[in-house]
């Protein structure tokens, strides 16, 4: 593929800045059309990045005239200017030959916009583009399936000893388990966003230097699953010819579609192939969908497959429905520095497409805000726990931007709450609307509507179902509205609910979760049985964390857990409420909470031990068995679990084991646990304590051997290590151990 040469910003600003003037009341006159079509014939080597300025701002310019008594005047401009940029578009197509360039400028086309789920345009918010806000994520590169570092032992490929990008992990495809890899995170931590970067960089020439030379093709699960799962399901060159690439933007370009074009790609290694969101495949289709995906990834072994899941359906016990790829690996939570930058990015976007110009006084107004924004949320310790999550950073900078003066939401069940306030209420009041979403408390109907997809395990309803969902609750509210007009407006003008092809659901998971606990929480003593029931089910935990957060008081809900053996889920609720609990239930759940550990000890079962001490230290910074600590993690470790599981190395070891042993060993060395490296410290401590040589589960060990969190399951150098131990000896020093 001929790629197009880079744009320089001026030329994007001026056919952004054109385009908008053009669509905008009282916009660009035929001069100014003329000057955008003058530009695009003189400049025509940066037309093809530099369009997307221009399509962006077409369809903000839009959906902001879509409320306005002159919508149809700007309409016709947008008809005007879309003439344009269909011409525009021929360009780039123009500078393109071979069926390959083509197919990779469509890919990349369907996924240069981004929509972060859950937040739709609206008056003063816009939509950016994807190039202009991404972060790039970091994947965890310490999640390895068992036995993985063992045969990977004498040459590890990659540096663990820091996050990896997704492109890290790509560069190393030569290695078979490299070709299957599955990205795992909770919701709204950007694994589709993620993708869609891959696909845009690849499919504009613009991938790293390091990246292998690869060919993407993203895959929607839950849009293709019927193809997967008919009688005759589709192979995958078949998917690709027959499904994939008619839905791509500008298909028609890419007619006919050279028959052995799929299949050659995939059988000599060039494909990337990323399947979106395993885990909104129904349940009972997954089986179905892994045998599937297991003979595409057995056929076309040399190309790469990657899969996105939540970890609860990428861990599904059934062993027919068990993905299992070679490489799970974790996104990471934003860290202090990918925060300020999407911050920054956003900030600059929404000034820039408000002002129509990117000029330095319209910057200096967009980095004033962010930084106002980043000094509210690093000052507050729960905002800045929130703001890990790139959808509720995105939700907050929303919240902030449209409200300025307003204090922002600690606590996420609060961020919800206020969001959906915002959608239902507060948008339509301050545009002057006449809608059926002013005339009642909508909140209500949809909090019933959500409650109901959550007792069926729906993320997705079909319309007529959803409208007799509807219409039940609006009877029970005694209101006369018909469903088809709130269903109208609740899609249109809130758009907490969105349409998918032929169903509906949230604008994101957590929407419908919150919604449902809010309906639970509005007549708990009927409702909250439905969440007892469900209290050892995943499905249920982050609807059940969000009910906690809204009780007076907690302590039956967290009773009933402990009386169904959801010890774990009983801690979680504790650390969600900000409610006083009595204290013999906090202590009954915390003795509960490291039973398991107490009673390996006693045993002498010094394996098992160590590996309940790392799910025990993983799960209490609110990740997953399987993930791995950064060095922040650590050094703000919560003191009272620290000192209660050393605590109890220390006594069933009789004073040989724990962390606190291992910390006077250090000191004794010559170290200073200031969460610095000090080298020959160090390395005495690990010649002393045997950390030089293999890991022994056993009382024969030297002392402070034990415990090692896993680590010498892994190829890392002891500077490696110490990173971690650095981390744990100053918070050791912290709490006072």
């Amino acid at each position: 593929m001929t790629q197009p040469s880079n744009p320089q910003p001026s030329i994007a600003d001026k056919i952004s800045e054109l385009v908008r003037q053009a669509v905008v009341p009282g916009g660009a006159t035929v001069g100014g059309i003329g000057a955008f079509w003058e530009l695009l014939i003189n400049d025509e080597g940066e037309v093809i990045k530099a369009v997307a300025s221009a399509v962006i701002g077409l369809g903000l310019s839009y959906g902001a005239t879509l409320l306005k008594p002159s919508h149809r005047s700007a309409q016709r401009r947008i008809d005007h200017a879309g003439k344009l940029l269909d011409q525009t578009t021929d360009l780039m197509f123009a500078k393109i030959t071979g069926f390959e360039g083509k197919y990779l400028l469509c890919q990349a086309l369907d996924c240069e916009g981004v929509r972060s789920e859950g937040m739709r345009d609206r008056d003063g918010i816009f939509e950016p583009e994807l190039k202009d806000v991404f972060v790039e994520l970091k994947i965890d590169g310490n999640s390895r399936p068992p036995g993985f570092w063992d045969k990977m032992r004498r040459k590890p490929q990659i540096d663990v000893s820091r996050n990896q990008t997704l492109w890290d992990i790509l560069a190393l495809k030569h290695q078979k388990p490299y070709r299957q890899l599955a990205i795992l995170a909770w919701g709204g931590f950007g694994k589709t966003t993620l993708l869609k970067h891959v696909a845009y960089r690849y499919g504009m020439g613009e991938a790293p230097p390091n990246a292998p030379n690869l060919v993407p093709v993203l895959l929607v699960l839950r849009k293709c699953r019927k193809q997967l799962l008919s009688a005759e399901p589709l192979d995958l060159p078949t998917l690709i010819n027959e499904y994939h690439i008619p839905s791509l933007p500008e298909s028609s370009r890419l007619q006919p579609v050279p028959p052995n074009w799929a299949k050659d790609m995939l059988r000599k290694g060039r494909a990337l192939v990323m399947f979106d969101g395993f885990d909104e495949v129904p349940r009972d289709e997954r089986p179905a969908v892994v045998r599937w995906l297991h003979e595409q990834m057995r056929q076309y072994g040399q190309s790469v497959f990657l899969v996105t899941s939540r970890p609860k359906a990428y861990r599904d016990e059934s062993s027919a429905a068990q993905l299992a790829m070679a490489m799970p690996l974790w996104v990471q939570p934003f860290d202090d520095e990918q925060r300020r930058k999407f911050v920054l990015n956003w900030y600059q976007c929404q000034e820039v497409l408000k002002a129509r110009r990117n000029t330095p006084e319209v910057r200096k107004v967009a980095t004033n805000a962010a930084e106002d924004l980043l000094l509210q949320i690093e000052s507050q310790p729960k905002l800045r726990d929130l703001s890990q999550n790139p959808l509720l950073l995105n939700m907050i900078a929303t919240f902030h931007r449209l409200y300025p003066e307003a204090a922002l939401p600690r606590r996420r069940v609060d961020l919800y709450k206020d969001i959906c306030a915002l959608q239902l209420e507060m948008r339509p009041k301050d545009r002057g609307l006449k809608t059926v979403l002013l005339k009642f408390e909508v909140r209500l109907v949809l909090e019933q509507v959500a409650f109901n997809m959550m007792q069926h395990e729906l993320k997705r309803i079909n319309r007529d179902d959803l409208l007799a969902e509807m219409a039940t609750a609006l009877m029970i509210q005694e209101e006369e509205i018909e469903a088809t007009e709130l269903l109208r407006d609740v899609t249109r003008i809130s758009e907490l609910m969105v349409q998918q092809e032929d169903e509906y659901e949230f604008a994101h998971l957590s929407f419908q979760e919150y919604l449902a606990s809010a309906y639970v929480a509005a007549s708990a003593d009927e409702r909250e049985r439905v969440l007892y029931e469900n209290l050892s089910a995943s499905w249920w935990k982050d609807t059940i964390l969000l009910y906690v957060a809204q009780l007076k008081k907690p302590d039956r809900l967290i009773g009933e857990a402990m009386e169904r053996g959801a010890v774990d889920l009983a801690y979680e609720c504790l650390q969600q409420t900000d409610r006083r609990v009595e204290k013999a239930l906090v202590e009954q759940v915390k003795a509960a909470r490291y039973a398991d550990l107490e009673q390996h000890l006693r045993n002498g079962d010094w394996e098992a031990a160590d590996d309940e001490t790392y799910r025990l230290m993983i799960t209490e910074v609110g990740k997953e068995k399987g993930q791995w600590f950064d060095y922040r993690e650590l050094l703000n470790f919560p003191c009272e679990p620290l000192k209660t599981i050393d605590g109890l190395w220390v006594r069933h070891s009789g004073g040989k084991f724990g962390f606190s042993v291992q910390k006077e060993m250090y000191l004794e060395c010559g170290g200073i646990p200031d969460g610095k490296y000090h080298k020959e410290a160090w390395e005495k401590l690990c010649n002393m304590n045997g950390w030089d040589a293999e890991v022994e589960y056993n009382l024969e060990s030297p002392n402070g051997h034990l415990p090692v969190l896993g680590h010498f399951t892994r190829p890392w150098t002891l500077w490696t290590l110490s990173g971690v131990w650095r981390g744990i000896f100053s918070r050791i020093q912290t709490c006072k151990l």
